[in-house]
């Protein structure tokens, strides 16, 4: 099996802001695996935070073997974006070699359209409630925070979009004390969700907190070891399968979060729908999908995800799967 690793750039619609930093153009992985004429596609979205590069995650991938199976690739690679991408190819292949969806392959139900939130990125107030007031006919907003001086910003996107649900995602960019204040606020602004609102290694000090909304891990939360380390703090993990190492962990990071008693929000870096296509069928069914990365850029894959009003569908096969 012939292993091909390829750098891609997609430009954004307009500058993606977080408490971390800025960017302007998603920069990407792509696998193609090639065992005669037969070929799948994966992709990854390397990040600093957990200390991944382009060139870290190209060496991961170029030192598997060529018979690797995806069996064999959760034990020779640890959960990240290079066994992510090899994974998701994998997968990809086998479904091609079948002549059948990876959904079937993988002992799941048909997939359907699911609602995507859709994120606001972190600016200021006036500008985040032009960016609201923007895309008020969306059913579910996810807005960027995680600084001291958050509040204007949440009062300012719900001034511009006075009917959507609203998720904050802090990004880890709170301390206990500022989550603490704006907690009780959170009801009264229609806000159904907030994510990592505490850096990963200090959430600790969520024990015992009141969250008037359920409070979902990020960064906490990796795969199914993360888990025991959850309790008390979060009632929701939000899987990506950048984090997961692909789908074959993160179904079953599904599986036994829901049987812990968990709700599972399915999320993503800033990737192509080539990234998007094998979380869809992870977001089956979630209480929260997060999968617009494709909606936040000007360029996509050739054969892009199709998004509606319905939400985000199931990929085509001559995009994944």
């Amino acid at each position: 099996m012939q292993i091909d690793v390829t750098r891609d750039k997609f430009p954004l619609a307009q500058v993606f802001r977080i408490s971390r930093g800025a960017r302007t153009e998603a920069e990407v992985l792509t696998v193609t695996l090639r065992d005669g004429d037969v070929v799948g596609r994966g992709e990854c979205v390397p990040y600093a935070r957990y200390d991944e590069t382009l060139a870290s995650v190209e060496a991961q991938i170029a030192a598997l073997p060529r018979d690797i199976t995806r069996k064999g690739l959760q034990d020779l690679l640890e959960p990240g974006a290079a066994r992510n991408a090899v994974d998701c190819a994998l997968w990809d292949l086998e479904a091609k070699r079948a002549g059948k969806p990876v959904w079937e392959l993988a002992g799941l139900s048909a997939p359907r359209p699911e609602i995507t939130a859709y994120t606001l990125s972190l600016d200021a107030p006036a500008a985040m409630e032009a960016q609201a007031a923007k895309n008020a006919y969306r059913p579910l907003l996810k807005i960027k925070l995680g600084t001291p001086d958050d509040m204007p910003r949440l009062e300012a996107v719900r001034r511009g979009a006075p009917q959507s649900r609203i998720i904050i995602d802090a990004n880890e960019g709170w301390s206990a004390e500022v989550y603490a204040d704006l907690s009780p606020h959170l009801i009264r602004l229609g806000v159904t969700l907030v994510e990592q609102p505490l850096p990963a290694g200090l959430d600790d000090a969520l024990i015992g907190m009141e969250r008037p909304v359920p409070v979902c891990a990020d960064e906490s939360c990796h795969d199914r070891a993360s888990l025991p380390k959850l309790k008390g703090k979060y009632d929701v993990v939000n899987i990506k399968l950048d984090k997961t190492g692909g789908l074959t962990e993160a179904l079953a990071l599904r599986e036994a979060a829901l049987a812990q008693g968990y709700g599972v929000m399915v999320g993503c870096m800033v990737g192509s729908s080539l990234a998007m296509a094998p979380a869809v069928l992870v977001a089956q069914g979630a209480l929260v999908t997060d999968l617009d990365g494709p909606l936040l850029m000007a360029q996509d894959r050739e054969v892009p995800l199709h998004y509606d009003e319905a939400g985000v569908h199931p990929a085509t096969p001559d995009l994944w799967g």
